[in-house]
């Protein structure tokens, strides 16, 4: 069923339509059959991986001459919808390979950098994984301690980040360290490569949220890194952070995928459920419920299917993604919740998707700016006044 109460499919061009039908069709076929076995078991499913390079869902948006589909935004909103319907563990794998990696080495890398790992990254040949955070500065990533020193022939690498997804699998680390100083200009980036000496990635385990998805620590102990690996297109905080938004935008757009899953769900539950001699949907209180989600979904698609037209235009702001990224997922957790509710005890078995995705939301809420983070990006663009010390 497709979820669309306002008629936004005649929003977008055929090309748009085709791609999200595409994904959907993936995620019915590959994703949903084995995804809750591997949530169970904690473990990644890396047989998708490859099949999701084969149709061009890693860095989608980036030119082809790096082996990559050159699609629009909206086309890479859609894509993110129709991957977290069916995971957020494997949205966010797709979402930091494109955004957090590839954007990063396509927007400041060499052109060196670039045919050597964006082809590769595309395939799923390669995978990455994006290093800021850090033990104890995840919201203030200008306090991270991690830091470059400035050798002979390249870098002496220093630190270690915390809560980085694909960490423990990843081929390469796009890694943001302190270059010879310890204010937020002196923020690089830098590519560290598996196998590198000093250079460690364990897994971080017993997670009940994001459990079909690789969560690592990077652990950096005088690792060596020749010249070439420095990204010399990223100066300073803004760098990392305007990563950040891109992967937000995709956020935004997956939040509604998985809010999308839970309506489905509870739809054909509420027909399908007998109680007191007839479905519970013919129950008012069932019927809010249903009305509620689709309310907040039609008011979220509009939201971010706008935010892509700014995006596609040139003129979209970091703001107006906080705005939708805070908006969508807490909506999308909101919506798993009531679903929980919808289902009764059904709700927490993994027959149905529900229990799965609202746990996957608790982290989705908080990872790449928490809620009360982008609430605060928004009062300082009301006011013009900064309340993060405040």
């Amino acid at each position: 069923m497709l979820v669309d109460y306002y008629d936004i499919d005649s929003l977008l061009t055929e090309e748009q339509r085709m791609i999200r039908d595409t994904v959907r069709q993936f995620v019915e076929s590959e994703v949903l059959p084995i995804i809750e076995e591997h949530s169970q078991a904690m473990t990644f499913p890396r047989e998708l991986v490859a099949k999701i390079g084969a149709l061009g869902l890693l860095g989608p948006t980036l030119p082809e001459k790096y082996g990559c589909a050159g699609l629009d935004s909206i086309a890479y909103g859609l894509i993110m919808q129709e991957l977290e319907r069916g995971d957020s563990g494997v949205r966010s794998f797709a979402s930091v390979q494109s955004s957090l990696v590839m954007y990063p080495i396509f927007t400041y890398g060499t052109e060196e950098q670039r045919m050597k790992w964006l082809p590769r990254l595309a395939t799923g040949d390669a995978i990455g994984c994006f290093g800021l955070t850090e033990p104890d500065y995840g919201s203030n990533p200008g306090g991270m301690v991690t830091n470059a020193k400035k050798v002979s022939g390249g870098y002496l690498l220093n630190g270690a980040k915390m809560w980085i997804t694909n960490g423990t699998i990843a081929d390469v680390a796009v890694v943001w360290a302190k270059l010879d100083g310890d204010d937020t200009k002196s923020i690089r980036g830098f590519l560290v490569e598996r196998g590198m000496k000093g250079f460690s990635a364990p897994e971080m385990k017993g997670k009940y949220s994001l459990r079909a998805s690789v969560t690592s620590e990077l652990v950096f102990q005088d690792v060596e890194l020749p010249e070439e690996n420095l990204l010399p297109g990223a100066l300073g905080i803004k760098g990392p952070l305007s990563c950040l938004t891109q992967a937000r935008y995709g956020i935004a757009w997956g939040a509604v995928g998985a809010a999308m899953a839970c309506y489905e769900s509870s739809v054909e539950y509420a027909k399908s459920r007998i109680q007191f001699g007839r479905p519970i949907g013919g129950f008012q209180l069932t019927q809010l419920k249903l009305a509620e989600m689709l309310t907040e979904i039609t008011k979220a698609q509009l939201l971010v299917w706008r935010l892509g037209v700014l995006k596609n235009e040139g003129t979209m702001r970091p703001q107006q993604v906080s705005l939708a990224k805070r908006n969508n997922v807490a909506m999308a957790l909101d919506i798993a919740r009531s679903a929980r509710d919808l289902h009764g005890a059904n709700g927490i078995l993994g027959e149905y998707p529900i229990m799965r995705h609202m746990m996957n939301l608790e982290s989705v809420k908080t990872y790449e700016g928490t809620h009360d983070i982008h609430t605060l990006v928004l009062g300082e663009d009301i006011t013009g006044l900064a309340a993060y010390n405040g």
